[in-house]
């Protein structure tokens, strides 16, 4: 999700990005998604409407590729999630949250364990863990955090996201695995899948189907308000 970002320790599922506007033009050059070259890209940018007006105006300069990472990265910066039912409940409001996602705000932190790794304001502590998730789609292993450390112990492990607006983010996990927070919640009830180096807080939860319901309303009620957004108005 792209929610939060500006809050993210690194950036990427797997942390190969230290910032934004190292994430942003990152995609230009990977062969697997706009698989073009910067030296390339910039120009046709320069090209659009209105954009070489812009730019002078906001960095001084003309389009170049640190300029173009700097305005995708403010405008990620903007994308904040906030003012869900949550912090209405915690800053005092108890009728913001219903009593099931009361309920499951104390199975997050309690019986569902969830908050050992999904912790802090952002719910996530920006570290990577192995929790087993199957591997779907072209890739026949990814390695996740191994491939930026090469250390051992990361093999598999992904970077812990946001819950915030997790209801507007399908599907979950790094490849797309589960299509509905359900099928998430019932993987983690499972325990995961056994693999040498999963994670040793992933554990099976034991959770009865009340439970889970309840803890899917308290994931609900981490959903923040619609974000008001204009297009800027370019040069004619």
């Amino acid at each position: 999700t792209v929610y939060n970002t500006a809050f993210n320790r690194f950036q990427f599922w797997d942390g190969r990005a230290g910032s934004l506007e190292e994430q942003a033009i990152g995609p230009i050059h990977n062969p697997v998604e706009m698989a073009e070259t910067h030296e390339a890209v910039v120009p046709k940018i320069g090209k659009l409407k209105g954009y070489q007006e812009q730019f002078q105006k906001v960095f001084g300069t003309g389009v170049n590729l640190q300029s173009i990472a700097e305005a995708i990265a403010a405008y990620e910066r903007t994308i904040i999630s906030t003012n869900s039912a949550f912090d209405k409940f915690v800053l005092g409001d108890r009728q913001a949250m219903s009593e099931d996602a009361q309920r499951g705000m104390a199975l997050f932190k309690g019986k569902g364990r969830c908050i050992l790794c999904h912790n802090d304001s952002n719910f996530t502590d920006n570290q990577f863990h192995n929790t087993g998730v199957p591997q779907v789609g072209p890739m026949k292993e990814d390695l996740g955090r191994y491939n930026v450390t090469r250390k051992d112990t990361d093999k598999g492990a992904f970077k812990t996201p946001t819950l915030r607006s997790i209801i507007e983010s399908a599907p979950y996990m790094h490849d797309g695995a589960f299509k509905t927070l359900e099928e998430v919640v019932d993987f983690y009830d499972k325990g995961g899948n056994a693999n040498p180096s999963l994670d040793t807080r992933i554990k099976p939860l034991g959770l009865a189907p009340q439970e889970k319901t309840d803890l899917l309303a308290f994931l609900k009620a981490l959903t923040g308000e619609p974000i008001p957004f204009e297009f800027p108005k370019l040069p004619e």
